[in-house]
């Protein structure tokens, strides 16, 4: 493999690990902060990439973003209310709506399961044309996805420093305290959803637009991509301050999208990477359980050896 590709590959591992970044934020701020195992995220990603499309088509690429975004919002707050107000188990109000999205995802689509976007604009068609006045025009998804999430990051920091921020994070760590202390519960977890569920819409919505096409299934399996770049980017930066913390996010992203790039360069069959994924969930989860585990390890290792010398 020679320089070109493996810059090519870093490159095109860096574009998906960017916008796939965005949905591993999402899932940062329900599961990591609120405490909330959201499992509407597929939906919701097809979500925002299909309403981002369909504005698209329309002619109007930058109102593309803010319509995503809404359309999330909109998911995140029937999720919320599911749980909130009705009752619903936080796991089965997220398989709920995500069921229920597949149907409204097809209809946004006028009942097609794919949407073809060669001929329309979109946003990275219109930076594309800026960055070839500098010849920086084969950059463009890069750009784009580095704006996007480098926004997204500094805002949602910023979010979780503020009153309602700090509301949210001790919502997930101890929700009794929170309504002793006269917060509403309820309020900061309809917040937080919204909040994520637009991040996730939003990442949807790039990627669509980056490969000028959606189908139905477009979103499937991001759940489990977003949940294992989450336990990457915590075995990076899991106990550190929030700025580098949302950093860890990013580079989980970026981790798992990079072992995904290298899977396909290898001419690995698609049906296999779903196993991948699951691969790296695993090795996420086990290996810092692994790490606690192997100083006792190394005690009854060497414990039997001076049992097995004693008795020699």
């Amino acid at each position: 493999m020679g320089l070109d590709q493996i810059l090519a590959l870093l490159q095109t591992a860096l574009e998906l690990g960017l916008i796939s970044s965005l949905t591993v934020l999402a899932l940062f701020l329900s599961y990591s902060m609120l405490n909330v195992c959201d499992l509407s995220t597929d939906g919701c990603f097809t979500l925002g990439a299909v309403v981002g499309a369909a504005v698209a088509i329309s002619g109007h690429p930058y109102l593309s973003i803010p319509a995503a975004m809404l359309a999330g919002v909109a998911s995140g707050f029937i999720t919320a209310i599911l749980q909130t107000k009705m009752g619903v188990n936080s796991l089965l109000a997220g398989i709920i709506v995500n069921t229920g999205l597949y149907s409204v995802n097809i209809a946004i689509m006028g009942g097609s399961s794919i949407l073809n976007m060669n001929k329309a604009d979109t946003v990275f068609t219109a930076v594309k044309s800026a960055l070839a006045r500098i010849n920086m025009s084969e950059q463009y998804k890069l750009v784009v996805a580095a704006a996007a999430v480098v926004i997204i990051a500094v805002l949602l920091g910023l979010f979780l420093k503020t009153r309602l921020g700090l509301a949210i994070r001790a919502t997930g760590d101890n929700p009794d305290m929170v309504r002793s202390s006269s917060i509403n519960p309820v309020f900061t977890t309809i917040i937080g959803l919204c909040v994520a569920n637009s991040f996730t819409a939003l990442s949807g919505c790039l990627l669509a637009q980056a490969q000028k096409s959606v189908n139905i299934d477009i979103g499937g399996g991001m759940v489990t991509i977003a949940l294992a770049s989450l336990l990457i980017g915590n075995v990076f930066l899991g106990k550190k301050k929030m700025p580098l913390r949302i950093a860890g996010m990013v580079l989980g992203a970026f981790v798992f999208r990079l072992v995904y790039t290298i899977a396909l360069r290898f001419n690995m069959p698609a049906f296999m990477l779903k196993l991948v994924s699951s691969v790296i969930v695993v090795a996420a989860i086990s290996i810092p359980y692994i790490k606690q585990q192997l100083p006792l390890i190394k005690r009854r290792l060497e414990s039997r050896k001076r049992e097995g010398n004693a008795n020699a």
